[in-house]
């Protein structure tokens, strides 16, 4: 004999069925008391508004939030825009800043070529440094002017401050610059306040050292250097540096010049110098008896004993 089963489903329906019918009764019921136009109505809806919305905060939090989280998304959206047109402008200030800077280094070193007191004989022509395309020269510059304005071989070269180097190779518009730290450079120069005369030799360092010193013991470091202007290279009293002692106990030349940063240099027009046509001119011819004037009676017996050896 069969038993009869009796599964959940057999009470879960009727009961669905009751709720959901119940539901609607009250959703009926909700709907005709807000369509009835009455006082008395009217005053009871409120009264029912009045006493079960307040409870249904609890109901209304979760989209109380969401709505809050939508704001809150909107607002970091903004803020990540404002934040990549912040990042922008900061990008776009600093290559500003950067041009800014580059300029006012340009003005601070033509201000500086104007203002270095020279030989108001001496005239000069300022150029651009150029980018080096190679040379049989460890250290040298390129510059844009060249022989269409005047620009010779053997002149010297300077920045704002001091001697950089010298031309050695002349086109028609550009020139070179071989720097005073070049291995190949070799300059004279005079050590203040102790006179002594030097030679400057590149070495391909930062600081070339001092060679041919006649008293060494009287130079000190922090001595200023400057071009003795003997041979004729450069003129004399340009500023080149100041002395110091290098590790490996030689004496060196701080160079004034700043090298890290050579933009503007300017080419000194040196003075023609008049070419020796008869070396004999070097040698003052002897002077007439008369100009030299009555000699001593110890001069003339001298004279006269030579003439008589002579006979």
């Amino acid at each position: 004999m069969a038993r009869n089963r009796t599964s959940p489903e057999d009470f879960v329906r009727p009961v669905r069925r009751i709720l959901i019918g119940l539901l609607a009764l009250v959703l009926l019921a909700l709907f005709l008391l807000w369509r009835i136009d009455s006082p008395r109505v009217e005053r009871f809806r409120t009264a029912l508004v009045d006493r079960v919305v307040p409870s249904f905060d609890w109901a209304m939090l979760p989209v109380t939030k969401a709505a809050e989280m939508v704001q809150g998304f909107q607002s970091y959206t903004k803020l990540y825009e404002q934040n990549q047109d912040l990042r922008q402008e900061l990008q776009q200030m600093r290559v500003w800043k950067e041009a800014a800077l580059r300029l006012e280094q340009q003005n601070a070193k033509l201000l500086g070529l104007n203002q270095v007191r020279l030989d108001p004989k001496l005239t000069h022509i300022t150029g651009v440094v150029l980018a080096d395309s190679g040379s049989p020269f460890r250290q040298s510059v390129l510059l844009n002017v060249g022989a269409r304005d005047g620009v010779r071989d053997g002149w010297a070269a300077m920045d704002g401050i001091g001697l950089v180097g010298r031309i050695s190779g002349v086109g028609r518009q550009t020139s070179r610059v071989i720097l005073l730290t070049d291995s190949n450079s070799r300059i004279p120069v005079v050590v203040q306040p102790s006179g002594q005369k030097a030679m400057l030799s590149g070495d391909n360092t930062p600081a070339p050292p001092l060679d041919y010193l006649e008293k060494p013991d009287l130079v000190r470091p922090g001595d200023q250097v400057v071009t003795s202007g003997d041979g004729g290279v450069f003129p004399a009293g340009l500023l080149v540096g100041a002395v110091a002692q290098g590790p490996d106990r030689r004496l060196r030349v701080l160079l004034s010049a700043d090298y890290e940063r050579l933009e503007f240099l300017r080419v000194l027009r040196s003075h023609e110098l008049a070419p020796l046509t008869d070396p004999g001119s070097l040698v003052a011819p002897p002077l007439a008896p008369e100009v030299i004037g009555p000699q001593p009676p110890e001069a003339e017996v001298d004279a006269e004993q030579a003439e008589g050896d002579n006979g």
